[in-house]
């Protein structure tokens, strides 16, 4: 009898002033969302490498297991449907045979010539005696646990089952283990009816046959080959692990040098590029997605220091520029202030007064010239969809540097493509004498015709007046976009790309008509490492020369931002022998592909039809 442990059955009263204590509602689903985000952080903390050696693993076991079960299933089942075949086709043959078992069987009915077991019942389902029963070695006998006598129960006629076996050891040695396993092994047993006949045809008795076989050797065998596939899929698991771990490393291999490169640009090299691999794979795809976007920074990240230096450059000279003027100013004033009660003051306050204006001037410009970059800056102030004569606008310009400068030699014509002989002499543009082009683009009219008046100011303040200028036009086909055209940076590099790029637009006929303009001078010219300075704002090759001619400095950024706002492209390069050449770049239309000629087979046709027709 069970003792109870609740004070209340044996015997305790309830108190009812006791009041329970409060109980705290636990919180099981907090905690096992604790477990669970602690088991994701540990899982995510293992290296990937290491994540995918052991889903081989997993992988190759949970295979390797599977097919080992699989093999020994369909084994086992295939030696028990071969012995249920064997046991019901041999069953007539061995009880035919029983007289001949007997005899090689002892008095008891032991057999060991014989493998199989046979018991006959009469009719009631006694046991008439066991005609045979296989005995192994060491005196060991196992026999099939058959339903007990006088009885069938559970047991189909005709339908084999498995029973246990039982082992009687009839000598006094003691057997060896595997005589052992092998008589404990169970038993395959199918009972069949039988009859004797007399010789008029009559059943003369009649019962059940019961007949075995010992499944050892199946078990033996399953056991055999399932050793086998362990033998095998261990060797496999560890092939695979070797196999899997190499591949692994090797294929993560290229994300290590990625992590290695992304540690150095971390570090701020950003000139480092991950290493190249084929496209067509995802590690190739994503360094070439990588490199594109590390070139993309770096340029960005040198673009931002170079505006950075420029804008501080800027701001310096803006300021040196705007102090200039302004320090006049209040020069000549305070002069003014000190001479007026002096004798002659009259005079000096004239002069005084000059200065004074033409400071202020000069510093009107100037703001006005800041004033105009800061709008282009932004995008204001222009507006590039009138339709401009561009041909008027530089002959106009030529006008005026020739009444600036009337003993200076101009010559105008045309922009021609020269090919070059050899590698020492590349195709160059050249200047050709003879009237210029008549060329009409879209555009503003006002801001073409201040770059076309600020180069020539140029050459009028910084050329000797005796010296000749080439003025030349044309229109050449390039097969080169006005956008990549307008990002190019202004120098002779770029000129020559785009030379390149007219020579194959003009022999395949693709790309973009372009309207260059050439502005050649013969003065003292630029050294080659200061051309592409002098679109910088505030640049001038000799500051005080230029303050003396009224030159701010800001005339050909100006230029520049205006030609880059119509799409265009604008350089500097040296002119033939001595001097300087300026040449706009400026885009019209798309060139117009060349119609093809009609077929031959369709001439020969239409000629035909007209002589029919004049017929």
């Amino acid at each position: 009898m069970s003792m109870d442990s609740n004070p209340l059955s044996a015997g305790a009263a309830p108190n009812p002033s006791a009041v329970p204590p409060p109980v705290l509602p636990s919180r099981p689903s907090a905690k096992r969302g604790k477990l669970w985000s602690r088991f994701t952080r540990r899982i995510q903390a293992i290296p990937l490498s290491t994540k995918l050696v052991t889903c081989i693993i997993v992988l190759l076991t949970i295979g390797t297991i599977g097919i080992s079960f699989s093999i020994r299933t369909l084994v086992g089942n295939y030696l028990l449907q071969k012995t249920d075949t064997q046991l019901l086709n041999q069953a007539q043959l061995i009880f035919n045979s029983m007289d001949s078992l007997g005899s090689d069987s002892g008095d008891d009915g032991r057999s060991l010539m014989n493998t199989y077991y046979v018991e006959v019942r009469d009719s009631e389902y006694r046991s008439t005696g066991v005609a045979s029963v296989p005995m192994l070695r060491d005196g060991v006998v196992s026999e099939p646990s058959l339903p007990a006598d006088g009885s069938i129960d559970g047991v189909t006629l005709g339908q084999p089952f498995t029973t246990r076996a039982v082992v009687h050891v009839t000598t006094s040695r003691n057997p060896d283990h595997a005589i052992m396993q092998e008589a404990q092994s169970p038993w395959r047993v199918v009972a069949l009816p039988w009859s004797e006949k007399t010789r008029g045809g009559q059943v003369k008795d009649s019962g059940i046959v019961f007949i075995g076989l010992s499944l050892s050797d199946q078990i033996d065998t399953a056991n055999t080959l399932t050793r086998f596939c362990a033998m095998v899929g261990i060797a496999v698991v560890l092939i695979g692990v070797i196999l899997g771990t190499i591949l692994v490393q090797g294929t993560l291999a290229p994300l290590k040098r990625i992590e290695k490169t992304a540690a150095k640009i971390a570090a701020g090299d950003l000139s480092q590029r991950v290493p190249d691999l084929p496209e067509n794979t995802e590690v190739g795809s994503l360094s070439v997605s990588l490199n594109t976007m590390l070139a993309r920074i770096e340029e960005s990240f040198h673009a931002q220091e170079e505006t950075t230096e420029k804008m501080k450059r800027f701001v310096s000279d803006a300021s040196h520029e705007l102090r200039t003027p302004l320090a006049a100013i209040h020069g000549y004033a305070e002069l003014y202030k000190m001479q007026r009660d002096m004798p002659g003051a009259l005079e000096r306050a004239d002069e005084s007064i000059a200065h004074i204006e033409a400071s202020s001037a000069r510093m009107t410009v100037l703001v006005e010239d800041l004033l105009s970059l800061a709008r282009l800056d932004e995008g204001r102030g222009i507006d590039i969809t009138q339709q401009v004569k561009l041909t008027s606008v530089v002959k106009d310009a030529a006008d005026d540097l020739h009444a600036l400068d009337p003993e200076r030699g101009i010559s105008c014509g045309r922009v021609v493509l020269q090919p070059g002989t050899d590698l020492d002499n590349p195709t160059k543009l050249a200047f050709l004498k003879g009237d210029m082009p008549q060329i009409v683009l879209k555009g503003d009219a006002s801001r073409l015709r201040q770059v076309v008046t600020n180069i020539v100011g140029n050459i009028h303040r910084y050329t000797p007046t005796d010296s000749p200028v080439e003025i030349s036009m044309g229109v050449l086909p390039a097969s080169i976009s006005p956008e990549s055209l307008s990002r190019m940076p202004s120098n002779e590099q770029s000129l020559h790309h785009l030379i390149e790029a007219i020579e194959v637009g003009l022999s395949m006929q693709v790309g973009m008509n372009y309207a260059i303009v050439r502005f050649s001078d013969h003065g003292p010219g630029v050294p080659p490492e200061a051309r592409s300075k002098i679109f910088e704002r505030f640049y001038t090759a000799d500051p005080s020369r230029a303050r003396q001619k009224g030159g701010t400095g800001l005339g050909m950024a100006i230029a520049q931002s205006v030609v880059k706002a119509h799409h265009g492209f604008i350089c500097a390069s040296g002119s033939d022998g001595t001097g300087l050449t300026l040449t706009v770049v400026l885009p019209v239309a798309p060139v117009e592909p060349k119609p093809r000629p009609a077929p031959p087979e369709d001439g020969h046709r239409n000629e035909k039809r007209n002589r029919k027709a004049k017929k």
